[in-house]
């Protein structure tokens, strides 16, 4: 494992000194990072889904910013806007950043507004600028929306656009913790709020944040490139995202009952760069398939339509997804 490995792997040891019982979101959040991907968090209200974000900027040296999704929030608080000021005595248009021109960006709540506001993302999320009047602004080369959700189930909550929910490379489910990590939560909170920064030898400590520098995070982005995926990886692929455009390829399976539509381009190069990030954590430059079935279900899962007998019968896409997995053979 070289200087840059190790690194990341200790960025993703302090975040999860934050966020007990949670490893698989920190680790999804890094790999989206090093991606140049978005993350969409889906959970119950208290689930630590804003404090994973808020921990994972803490420990990256770069600029953050939150919005705070709201049913009367206008899309100009998300991209900013032209105010007017006199210069030299003569009235001019001024742009005013909102808080996307920040490099982590928590969109807090996102289906708490209107598809208007949540459509105000879409160009920067999927070309990295904002366009505001005539004009177009350049977002930070660092770049990530960090989005939760509660479950669209819940009361005031918007679906959002198939579009946009295509735009994200990983969609995670964030559940309740375990008896242990309650237990080591509620240290956790305890020591803060005493104050208490000292070491100690429960799983819970807390240490002050290491500050990575953008450049490891770079660089972590170009070795990335240079690691191998097979044909039989690219093959396994392609094949797991043929299945949900075309099901009737498996006839014993139940994915014909219940895709509705299937997920798009994105999310075949979705898949080849988050299994590379995957290989990579682990320390190898090859990706192999259980590191293609490691990121499916994050991967695929909020990309895939159910039909209606899916919906009627309780079906989760989760659980589409498990059937993917089972069906479709690797080679």
């Amino acid at each position: 494992m070289n200087q840059t490995q190790q690194a990341i792997t200790s960025l993703i040891s302090q975040v999860e000194k934050s966020v007990i019982g949670q490893s698989h979101v920190v680790r999804s959040l890094v790999i989206g990072l090093l991606t140049q991907g978005h993350v969409l968090l889906e959970g119950l209200p208290g689930t630590a889904k804003t404090r994973s974000v808020k921990s994972l900027a803490d420990n990256l040296h770069t600029s953050f910013g939150r919005i705070q999704f709201t049913p009367d929030l206008l899309p100009s608080d998300v991209t900013g806007t032209e105010v007017y000021q006199e210069q030299n005595g003569k009235p001019q248009l001024h742009f005013q950043p909102g808080p996307i021109f920040n490099s982590i960006v928590l969109a807090d709540e996102i289906n708490r507004a209107p598809a208007k506001v949540q459509a105000a993302l879409l160009e920067a999320m999927a070309e990295g600028t904002i366009t505001v009047g005539d004009q177009t602004h350049t977002l930070p080369e660092l770049f990530m929306v960090l989005a939760t959700q509660n479950p669209v189930e819940q009361e005031g909550t918007y679906p959002l656009p198939e579009a946009q929910m295509d735009r994200f490379i990983m969609k995670v489910s964030v559940d309740y913790p375990d008896d242990d990590a309650e237990l080591d939560i509620i240290r956790l909170v305890r020591g803060e709020e005493s104050g208490n920064k000292t070491h100690q030898a429960e799983p819970s400590e807390v240490e002050a944040s290491i500050q990575l520098d953008p450049s490891i995070v770079m660089q972590a982005r170009s070795e990335l490139s240079s690691v191998e995926v097979s044909e039989i990886s690219e093959r396994y692929i392609v094949a797991l995202v043929m299945a949900t455009r075309k099901p009737e390829r498996y006839p014993d399976s139940s994915l014909s009952r219940w895709i509705e539509v299937g997920s798009s381009p994105r999310a075949s190069i979705s898949l080849d760069k988050c299994a590379r990030a995957y290989a990579w954590l682990q320390g190898r430059d090859f990706v192999e398939p259980d590191d293609i079935r490691a990121m499916a279900h994050a991967v695929l899962g909020h990309r895939v339509t159910l039909s209606y007998d899916a919906l009627a019968d309780g079906v989760t896409q989760q659980q589409v997804i498990d059937e993917l997995l089972d069906h479709v053979v690797i080679g």
